[in-house]
C-alpha cells in the first residue's frame, strides 16, 4: 500500500467517525449516563391509586377553616 491510500483510508474513517459523532455522542455521552440513571429510578416508581373523592372534600374544609380563622377589619374600624 502507498502512502497515499493509507492517507484516504485514514481520511475516510475521520470524515465517518464525524458524520456520526452526534449519534455516537448521544448514546455514549454524558446526556446518555443522565438518561439511564432516570430511567433505572423510574422504573422503581409506581402509582398510588386514591380516593380523589375524600381529598377534594377535605381541601375544601381545610380552605374553609382557613378562611374563617383569617383576621377581619370592618369598615367602621377603618375609619
Amino acid at each position: 500500500m502507498s502512502w497515499l491510500y493509507i492517507a484516504l483510508l485514514a481520511l475516510a474513517i475521520a470524515v465517518v467517525v464525524g458524520a456520526e459523532w452526534p449519534h455516537l455522542e448521544s448514546h455514549l455521552g454524558g446526556d446518555a449516563r443522565r438518561r439511564r440513571q432516570r430511567a433505572r429510578r423510574k422504573s422503581s416508581l409506581r402509582v398510588v391509586q386514591d380516593d380523589a373523592e375524600s381529598d377534594a372534600e377535605d381541601f375544601a374544609a381545610s380552605v374553609e377553616r382557613d378562611l374563617a380563622r383569617l383576621p377581619t377589619i370592618d369598615d367602621r374600624e377603618r375609619r
